[in-house]
């Protein structure tokens, strides 16, 4: 499974952690205005059961009372019932037999005792409050107290705060949401400087005033840069040093090597043979030094202009000596190119001796485009690229394992690394795949050519 983000973890950390504080804290509320409710409808209770038994002891107190007038005397409202055990009966103000069956066993033996009783009882599926009143050794008064009224409360006050505890809940993913927003912000930049720098930009930096406790983290990846941005150029200075300095001899060598190649008919079998090696491997070794010396100013950003892309291809091919019918510009792509010129044409130029060389020979330079992005691709009739070569094959001086497969030509092993330098320089990458038919296709992709 994937793993989430953290921010979407962070988020649901808050939500969570906001959603049980509120749900405890809405529990804690019920409960304790629950109880206080209760409470407080008991004491009422008791209070107005004990003025309505003071009543009705006086009612009794008369030589011919009449039992059901004096219960009907009493204002007790809608919410309580008044029932009288009088001499083994019973007696209320209706004919409700649910009201005396409502009344338990057990509170009636402990009102009958002499003792003042309160119990919750159910009555018709709805809670009720009894309270019994002892009157004299053959009389107790009741009272049945609804306490639908108190339920409804109950339910309107657990919606609420339920309501409460959910928007707490929203509201703690909403802070968590926008907290990581602000303060991944920082990694943000970091990954995104990062970026930059993978990409050849090693003038990308981190604002030290940005956040005040991450100063240290800025300038230490600042420093981190400036020393591999000098390491980079020390390196790619030496490299382009040691090019120039190697091109003077070889100037010289390559001089004397082609006097010898013109005297080549005056020299015995064995001479001529080794003065032809010499040559070549002088020709072989000058073009690695030009190859170094281009690689060197790969990392250099790409000085765009205006290309006609087309025609530049097409000369490519002339130089090689192949048709420039092979050249083909895909429909609704302009020819003109926002482009490094001279870079460019040393891809064009690596591409299709790669394909002379290893590959058979091109069959087909497309040029097209992905939004504004302009697309090259390069088809040869080779025997293609293993899968496991398809990326090592642009990493410098790589010429054994794919070398091998492709071939066994004499390159320097470097025209594929300069061609990914290259790309990279314009934003964007090359990729090689398999041709439908056969063959390799290799496919460059430089970004913001067409605007």
């Amino acid at each position: 499974m994937r793993r989430l983000g953290l921010r979407t973890r962070v988020t649901a950390a808050f939500a969570v952690g906001a959603l049980l504080l509120a749900a405890s804290m809405a529990l804690v509320s019920y409960e304790l205005t629950r109880r206080s409710l209760i409470d407080e409808r008991e004491r009422t209770a008791l209070r107005a059961a004990y003025f309505d038994a003071t009543v009705v002891r006086a009612g009794l107190d008369t030589d011919t009372p009449d039992v059901v007038e004096v219960l009907r005397s009493l204002d007790t409202g809608g919410s309580r019932r008044p029932v009288l055990h009088l001499d083994g009966e019973w007696y209320a103000r209706t004919a409700d037999p649910g009201t005396t069956t409502a009344i338990p066993a057990d509170l009636r033996q402990v009102v009958a005792a002499g003792k003042p009783a309160v119990q919750r009882v159910r009555v018709n599926g709805q809670t009720a409050l009894v309270v019994g009143v002892p009157l004299s050794a053959t009389a107790t008064y009741f009272e049945v107290n609804s306490l639908l009224e108190l339920e409804q409360t109950f339910r309107v006050l657990a919606l609420a705060l339920t309501t409460v505890a959910i928007m707490v809940a929203g509201s703690g993913a909403a802070l968590g949401w926008y907290a990581t927003r602000h303060g991944l912000r920082p990694l943000t930049a970091v990954a995104d400087a990062a970026e930059k720098i993978a990409a050849g930009d090693f003038t990308a930096r981190l604002d030290p005033a940005t956040d005040p406790d991450l100063t240290r983290l800025s300038s230490s990846f600042n420093q981190m840069v400036d020393r591999l941005a000098h390491r980079i150029e020390r390196d790619r200075r030496f490299a382009a040093d040691v090019s120039h300095e190697l091109r003077s001899p070889l100037q010289t060598l390559a001089a004397a090597a082609s006097v010898l190649a013109r005297r080549r008919q005056h020299q015995d079998e064995r001479t001529a043979l080794a003065a032809g090696l010499v040559a070549d491997e002088i020709d072989r070794f000058q073009r690695l030094v030009n190859d170094l010396i281009d690689l060197a100013r790969s990392d250099q950003p790409a000085d765009r202009t205006s290309v006609d892309v087309a025609a530049l291809a097409r000369d490519a091919c002339h130089t090689l000596d192949l048709p420039g019918s092979i050249v083909h510009l895909a429909s609704a792509t302009p020819a003109t190119w926002r482009v490094d010129r001279r870079r460019l044409a040393q891809v064009l130029a690596n591409l299709l001796d790669n394909a002379v060389t290893y590959g058979g020979g091109p069959t087909s330079v497309v040029l097209s485009h992905d939004g504004s992005a302009g697309v090259i691709e390069v088809d040869d009739g080779g025997p293609g690229v293993p899968v496991e070569d398809r990326e090592v094959i642009f990493e410098r001086f790589v010429r054994g394992r794919a070398a091998h497969t492709r071939g066994a030509g004499d390159g320097t092993g470097l025209g594929l690394a300069l061609i990914a330098q290259h790309a990279a320089a314009h934003g964007g990458h090359i990729t090689v795949t398999d041709r439908p038919g056969g063959g390799a296709r290799f496919r460059i992709t430089l970004m913001d050519c067409l605007t």
